[in-house]
């Protein structure tokens, strides 16, 4: 693990922003999959050791003094005998005060967190909401949420505001923000894919970008449906959701595309966690394909979470599950303008909690694999 006197952190510093010796947390939607994963990385963050995060969750409103143990939910969090156990509480602004919270993490139903965060703000607390909530800035591309805001004046403001949480392409807008919307998975392996290159100009955009990926079960949630449960999803691989995915959004918004200019179809795998993406490009002139890579790695030069293949090496989903990693890898096809690009990540960690706690990072000046690896 990379220690405090980091190049990142150093470069934090230059930016004006001393590191915080530690950050008090909380995370509101404990229960899921997603939620589960960051209670596991913040009780492990070495900057978190004496200030333990806060953890919410509906099961426990009801419950006796309004607590359960989170071994309960998420029994391979168990601490072991003559430890205290983390508590799962139930929901009080009273208990979020005594706590100091200073930063909460959403991991919450998309309605609900456009419905709490202005709440969240004015209480001074910081946001990084694991929803599509806050996500998007084009009401069209948003509107797939189907989002209600009591307040729409405040809400726009908010949505002005907030930051969306990449860090390897908006990492300084992060650290200055309050409110930090966190990718979501599918979205994440193929605009990280594709930005390098669209950045510098070399894909031919109007010939079409097509993209096929493909992700665990846990990227659908923890509540079973009839397309997740076992009967279905073993020995079967399906596509869903064809040109209609959530996630398409925030790839046209964050690549500066259009809704002809990529075509994104993702497909269920069975298997319990990863993605697997694989993008097809056609370039705007003939390359070589160690400019291809030249073009990848001297992007993702100062970004430690973002590990690049030298061709024609290309990722897996084996090599990413339960890491925080993002994985690259291209092949360019005789011709000199055919690029098939492959992304790999672990949809609950680097396309959720993982990403989630990267934000953390930077936004408290430190280094961003503290508490990742």
């Amino acid at each position: 693990m990379q220690g405090v006197g980091t190049e990142l952190e150093a470069a934090s510093q230059a930016r004006g922003k001393q590191p915080r010796a530690t950050v008090r947390t909380a995370v509101a939607g404990v229960g899921g999959y997603a939620g589960g994963e960051l209670a596991r990385l913040l009780l492990a963050h070495p900057r978190l050791t004496e200030t333990k995060p806060l953890f919410l969750g509906r099961i426990a409103d009801d419950a006796t003094g309004g607590r359960v143990p989170l071994e309960q939910i998420h029994p391979q969090l168990a601490l072991g005998e003559g430890k205290l156990q983390p508590e799962i509480h139930a929901f009080s602004w009273e208990l979020i005060r005594e706590a100091g919270t200073e930063i909460v993490f959403l991991a919450l139903p998309h309605e609900t967190s456009r419905q709490w965060v202005p709440e969240w703000l004015e209480h001074g607390i910081s946001v990084i909401d694991l929803s599509g909530a806050w996500r998007l800035n084009d009401a069209t591309n948003r509107a797939v949420y189907k989002l209600h805001d009591a307040d729409t004046g405040l809400a726009e403001k908010l949505q002005a505001e907030a930051v969306f949480g990449a860090p390897e392409l908006h990492r300084d807008a992060i650290a200055a923000a309050r409110l930090v919307a966190n990718p979501g998975c599918y979205a994440t392996s193929i605009i990280l894919a594709l930005a390098p290159l669209l950045r510098a100009g070399l894909v031919d955009v109007d010939h079409g970008i097509v993209c096929d990926a493909k992700s665990g079960v846990s990227g659908a949630g923890k509540a079973a449906t009839a397309k997740t449960h076992f009967m279905y999803a073993a020995d079967n691989l399906s596509a869903y959701s064809v040109f209609g995915h959530r996630h398409t959004g925030e790839m046209l918004e964050q690549l500066g595309l259009t809704a002809e200019q990529i075509q994104f179809t993702p497909h269920l795998l069975p298997i319990p966690r990863g993605i697997l993406s694989t993008i097809y490009v056609r370039l705007a002139a003939r390359m070589q394909p160690e400019q291809i890579e030249a073009c990848l790695r001297a992007f993702y030069t100062a970004s430690p979470m973002v590990r690049v293949h030298a061709t024609p090496e290309l990722p897996q989903i084996q090599h990413v599950v339960r890491t925080n990693y993002l994985d690259l890898g291209f092949e360019l096809a005789k011709d000199g303008l055919r690029l098939v690009l492959v992304s790999c990540l672990d949809n609950l960690l680097k396309g959720a909690a993982g990403q989630a706690v990267q934000n953390m990072n930077v936004m408290c000046g430190w280094d961003e694999v503290e508490g990742l690896l």
